[in-house]
């Protein structure tokens, strides 16, 4: 594939080189006629702006210092673009649709859509040492069932038995250690 672009590129060189003129030349050679043809050239200076190749807003992101202020904030083009395009997100049913109204919603909005905080991303290829190192804490604090999630980026409280304090003591310091363990990889 490689050998093939790279001979296109050589081809499309000599066939432009044979009718390219120097720079601000444009006079008619002799015994040509005024009309002048268009030459496919190979152009190496920066690409010209066109509509379609306007940049995309990057999508927003959560942050693990988020109030719930900001998280409402960051989800409201989210909200606003579902709900012009004919779903409430309050009122939906949970989970994801990928056909119907609610589908096409999504398809159109999924750009607005908050991304994770970085540390619990998927795509962070720290995240699962991040999770590992806020169950540590979270252990530390006196959590006693709590282990990384089957995704390998988040934690799950309680054990078999959705022990009850585990899962209150979970709630209650994973903020604090989600923050120090952050503070530390900085």
């Amino acid at each position: 594939m490689r050998k093939q672009l790279m001979a296109a590129l050589f081809t499309a060189v000599l066939i432009g080189g044979t009718g390219c003129s120097a720079a601000g030349d444009d006079r008619p050679e002799a015994g040509a006629t005024t009309q002048q043809a268009e030459v496919a050239t190979l152009h190496t200076g920066p690409p010209t702006p066109t509509a379609s190749a306007t940049p995309q807003a990057e999508r927003p992101r959560e942050r693990l210092d988020d109030t719930e202020e900001d998280t409402k904030a960051r989800y409201k083009p989210y909200e606003k673009c579902m709900l012009e395009h004919g779903v409430d997100v309050h009122r939906e049913r949970a989970g994801t649709t990928k056909s119907g109204k609610v589908g096409e919603a999504s398809r159109a909005c999924d750009a607005l859509m908050p991304l994770p905080p970085w540390e619990l991303d998927p795509a962070n290829p720290e995240a699962k040492d991040f999770a590992r190192d806020v169950v540590k804490c979270l252990k530390e604090k006196g959590v006693r069932y709590v282990e990384v999630g089957s995704d390998g980026t988040g934690w799950a409280f309680g054990g078999k038995d959705n022990d009850s304090d585990s899962i209150s003591k979970g709630l209650k310091y994973s903020p604090a250690c989600e923050r120090e363990v952050a503070a530390k990889r900085k």
